[in-house]
């Protein structure tokens, strides 16, 4: 009978210890993975709870939701308006809306009115759901960091019971949206960060998450103009993430050219595109004419429908005898403008008023006429050239536009223009 070496008795022994030690080292993590799922779970209730509850009350207009709700029930009604924000969290607003049974034709005159049976609850909902997304998201975003269960739990549980963020994402406003796609990039931009880390580099998991965080970038940029400063954010950890990536000597030249690539594709153009896209849709949706239209030049405003300009011709010349208006880009795109009012004393010469209008009117019209003649009806067709010495006739009131040496009334270092109805007055 053969009998076991101390060998072989040294190897079973190992063997033994190394199952045994295995054994809680793999149900510590099973209990940990089960015990971050529970908490998880915990925060999603909470969330839930405290974000829907009663999210219809009240059922009157509030706060900035007279701007908000009225731009969606533009999109709705497809006319076109103007407004500071780039386009994406009103269009979103508009398509819950739309989507939800609510028809476009609510006022949102002022904080205050009723909605008397109007549906605003789809888009109450819509922009308390993106709200809601903000905590587990944070709860995420903290793990990600830090892979401490406390500090995700503190860092959800500071948004969680925050009322004013509560309070805040609860209203048909921009900022629900704005905040979400904020809070999504920082959560992909941490999640590309700990698949970097952990050797999972052009894994699907990974160039998924890089597009997730390009896309959210986007989208925060085309709610309001303030996501610049997450864009800021995302591009100096990047920038920290490739030097980490460039000090890493066991790495070939061209794995940290490789990840440059794929960052540059995914944070770079990937954004650019999608917020060309989204202008693209909002100019493509909003086809009929409104209040917006006077901010415009007037080939824009030709295929607006509705809008007195639309499919009219644009020529590029310009007659004597023609009726002109003149717009400032520099100045918001506004029209030069007067009205048969009087400059007051003090002011200089109390002559007609001349301004600038933002929005299309009757007394922005005016006739170009040759500075040393009146235009004779029927008399042949004659361009203006370059160089020409021009008058400018205000139509509504036939005064022409007159400077002399009067200080302006509001800025004194320059003169005061005016309209005035002598013919010896020359436009240069």
């Amino acid at each position: 009978m053969a009998e076991s070496s101390p060998k072989d008795a040294t190897k079973s022994v190992t063997k033994s210890s190394s199952k045994s030690d295995t054994k809680p080292t793999n149900q510590k993590a099973e209990s940990g993975r089960t015990l971050w799922w529970i908490v998880f779970g915990i925060v999603l209730v909470l969330t839930f709870g405290t974000r829907f509850y009663n999210v219809t009350v009240p059922d009157h207009v509030c706060w900035d939701e007279t701007h908000f709700g009225k731009m969606g029930s533009w999109y709705i009604n497809r006319t076109f308006f103007f407004d500071v924000h780039p386009p994406l969290g009103k269009m979103l607003i508009g398509l819950s809306g739309y989507l939800t049974g609510y028809d476009g034709t609510y006022p949102f005159d002022k904080p205050g009115d009723k909605y008397n049976g109007t549906h605003y609850e789809g888009m109450r909902i819509f922009c308390t759901a993106l709200g809601a997304a903000i905590v587990p998201m944070s709860f995420h975003t903290v793990w990600d960091m830090t892979r401490s269960l406390t500090a995700a739990i503190f860092a959800a549980a500071y948004i969680l019971f925050d009322i004013g963020m509560l309070i805040l994402n609860r209203y048909i406003l921009l900022d629900p949206p704005l905040i979400c796609f904020m809070t999504a990039s920082v959560m992909g931009m941490a999640r590309v960060t700990r698949l970097t880390q952990d050797a999972r580099s052009f894994t699907p998991a990974w160039w998924l998450w890089l597009v997730i965080t390009g896309a959210m970038l986007a989208c925060t940029i085309s709610v309001k103009f303030v996501g610049l400063f997450v864009v800021l954010l995302v591009g100096l950890h990047t920038v920290s993430d490739l030097w980490d990536v460039l000090g890493d000597l066991s790495r070939p030249i061209t794995y940290t050219i490789r990840q440059l690539l794929a960052r540059a594709a995914t944070l770079i153009v990937l954004p650019i595109l999608l917020y060309a896209a989204f202008f693209y849709v909002h100019l493509s949706v909003l086809n009929r004419s409104g209040s917006g239209d006077g901010f415009y030049s007037s080939g824009f405003q030709s295929h607006l429908i509705g809008n007195s300009l639309y499919n009219v011709s644009m020529p590029r010349e310009v007659a004597y005898g023609a009726v002109i208006t003149l717009k400032n880009h520099k100045t918001g795109g506004g029209y030069l403008h007067s009205h048969n009012h009087l400059y007051p004393k003090g002011t200089g010469a109390q002559q007609q008023q001349v301004t600038t209008y933002s929005h299309k009117d009757l007394n922005n019209r005016w006739l170009i006429k040759p500075y040393d003649k009146q235009p004779q009806p029927g008399a042949n067709l004659t361009l203006v050239k370059h160089g020409d010495l021009v008058r400018l006739e205000h139509t509504p009131t036939n005064r022409n536009l007159h400077s002399h040496r009067e200080q302006a009334p509001v800025t004194k270092k320059h003169l005061q223009v005016t309209c005035y109805g002598e013919v010896s007055i020359v436009i240069i």
